[in-house]
């Protein structure tokens, strides 16, 4: 079922993303991040994908070559598992990083055939050590690229143009937005303007990158509807968990924390306490969020699932 299907005025859903594991790992990790999850009733789960990384490996004769690796492959393949296992929804990430146009259309058709009828579209992160993003060769650079190919093979439109009769696919599509703005965009304005262009292209929801203060999710979606965007801005939440971060999430996704929040972490004697306030504050703006009648509560899990399933239990138990 896609996920702009499920939205429902008045109700809001549960729902949470799930990392694959390292490569290496199995997949007994999801199924138990799943098992402790689905005692309430997730409506969807997003699977996350990771771009490649290059590193020097030293060779025998003592000079250094590069080596792609990927260390969280799979991404697909859980999606299917998931599906298969669980009977619940999944959204996998499509990103522009790494993957070719012809790529992109190899995953759709896969996907397709699983049965797997939503996408997350992502340009995707830069590969580290660089600072500026590089597509792939005949790769997209933008997110809304990435759209607009997913949107026509939903027209029956593929990179072959001599296919007869080629099938139409059907897949429901949800792109990022940043209520801070993404890092890269010069102002929030500039950053909206572009999250238009996703959806004018065929995005049929948004979910934003986290936040832990619930007036910036509000003005960012009033500011939203006021560019005429006007389809389900699902908010995304990530719970504290580290003294490291206070200084870590700013620096990495740009987001502000407010004070009270740094002065209860500052307070802690450990992470363990940290976890507490964490869990504490997620349960604070779920039930403000909810309030407001959002569509769905996202949670970035990171892989872990304790935390989560706390917060869950408070707000949809």
């Amino acid at each position: 079922m896609k996920v702009i299907d499920k939205f429902t005025p008045g109700k809001t859903l549960f729902a949470f993303e799930l990392l694959p594991p390292l490569k290496g790992d199995n997949i007994d990790t999801i199924f138990d991040t799943i098992a402790r999850l689905a005692p309430y009733d997730p409506s969807y789960i997003n699977v996350t994908y990771h771009r490649e990384e290059v590193k020097l490996i030293e060779r025998a004769d003592g000079l250094l070559e590069q080596r792609v690796v990927r260390k969280r492959p799979g991404t697909v393949g859980i999606a299917a598992a998931v599906m298969a296992r669980y009977g619940i929804d999944v959204v996998p990430h499509l990103i522009c990083g790494g993957f070719s146009k012809f790529d992109v259309e190899d995953a759709l058709i896969d996907l397709g055939f699983l049965g797997i009828d939503n996408v997350l579209a992502l340009r995707g992160d830069n590969v580290r050590g660089e600072r500026l993003f590089r597509p792939a060769e005949n790769g997209h650079p933008h997110a809304v690229d990435l759209v607009r190919q997913i949107v026509a093979m939903n027209r029956g439109e593929y990179l072959d143009s001599e296919l007869e009769h080629a099938k139409p696919t059907s897949f429901c599509v949800g792109v990022a937005g940043y209520p801070e703005k993404h890092a890269e965009a010069p102002n929030l304005a500039a950053d909206i303007a572009r999250l238009k262009e996703k959806v004018e292209a065929g995005a049929s929801y948004v979910v934003t990158q986290m936040f832990f203060d619930n007036a910036r999710y509000f003005a960012y979606v009033e500011a939203c509807r006021a560019a005429g965007i006007e389809v389900p801005i699902v908010p995304g939440i990530k719970p504290f968990t580290t003294k490291t971060q206070l200084s870590l999430l700013p620096q990495t996704f740009g987001v502000n924390l407010p004070d009270e929040l740094v002065h209860a972490v500052e307070a802690c004697r450990d992470n363990e306490a940290v976890r507490e306030v964490g869990v504490e504050w997620a349960v604070q703006q779920g039930r403000e969020l909810m309030a407001a009648g959002v569509p769905a509560l996202h949670f970035y899990t990171m892989g872990k699932a304790d935390n989560v399933e706390r917060i869950a239990k408070a707000l949809f138990g």
